[in-house]
């Protein structure tokens, strides 16, 4: 896999929105009236001219977050990254995000210390896959963890949940999609929360209770109403997508990672000499 690879991947992912996303939007726009059928006509409007003129969907085109699942040493793999994302910086072009924390100076081509984020899961079986995630300001701003108690279990999963996306109201950009990391610890479930986002809308998950979980969550998030960029409506969220990990029996850690409608993702994987990009 080449530097090129990964800036052709991040320049799919910045300007062409997910069919899966782009799909759930225009399901939600038939669903919806007046002001918030016209918010949602003009999101999908968007998406159209970003990607006919190969632009950005959003000026914000986010913090980069790698996953990346391979076999041994990854140093090689991290260089290419970050060489890919300095060449899409300049050649899409994205936005310079990163900053130092302090003093609030720009680094200029979105690299800098621990950035590009990347994290790196062991592939026993060999080969080489990526998954980009574009996360944006406005909506991780207004995500959050916590750490319950235990006897909480998932009534308190729920509430925490609710109160997030309550207390984020149109600041988002929704209908959001909601990410849910659950156990592990406090830093594994916000990853875990992360991870959710990666799953595709239509791709329901293999655990039962997960899933049922997902489903409560989805249908009383949309009961609040707060609707297509705060005008009110059915749809506050296009889906919920929960991961768990195992925890400490005294812990009950929750991560909730809320994501503005233009849900930015790619994967690549290598297959011997070709690298594929799918969405």
């Amino acid at each position: 896999m080449r530097a090129e690879d990964i800036a052709e991947a991040i320049r799919l992912m910045e300007t062409d929105l997910p069919p899966d996303v782009e799909a759930a939007l225009a399901r939600c726009r038939d669903e919806e009236e007046g002001i918030s059928r016209e918010v949602l006509g003009a999101m999908l409007e968007n998406v159209r001219i970003a990607r006919e003129g190969g632009v950005p969907i959003c000026q914000d085109t986010g913090s980069l977050v790698f996953f990346v699942s391979a076999k041994g040493c990854c140093s090689e793999i991290c260089r290419i990254i970050m060489e890919g994302v300095a060449m899409a910086t300049e050649a899409v072009p994205l936005r310079a995000n990163i900053v130092d924390p302090f003093s609030r100076k720009n680094t200029g081509n979105n690299l800098g210390r621990g950035n590009p984020i990347i994290h790196i899961d062991p592939r026993p079986e060999g080969g080489l896959r990526i998954g980009i995630l574009a996360k944006g300001a406005g909506s991780e701003n207004v995500s959050a963890a916590t750490m319950l108690d235990p006897d909480q279990s998932v009534g308190g999963i729920k509430e925490f949940v609710l109160q997030t996306v309550r207390k984020a109201g149109a600041k988002p950009c929704p209908p959001i999609i909601v990410g849910v990391g659950v156990g592990g610890s406090l830093d594994a479930a916000a990853l875990l929360s992360k991870r959710a986002l990666m799953r595709r809308l239509n791709e329901p998950t293999e655990d039962a209770l997960a899933s049922h979980l997902e489903g409560d969550l989805l249908r009383e998030i949309n009961s609040l109403r707060i609707g297509p960029m705060g005008f009110g409506g059915k749809n506050t969220a296009l889906a919920v997508r929960l991961e768990a990990a195992d925890c400490h029996t005294a812990s009950l850690p929750v991560a909730v990672s809320i994501q503005c409608w233009a849900l930015r993702r790619v994967f690549l994987e290598a297959e011997g000499d070709r690298v594929l990009i799918r969405r």
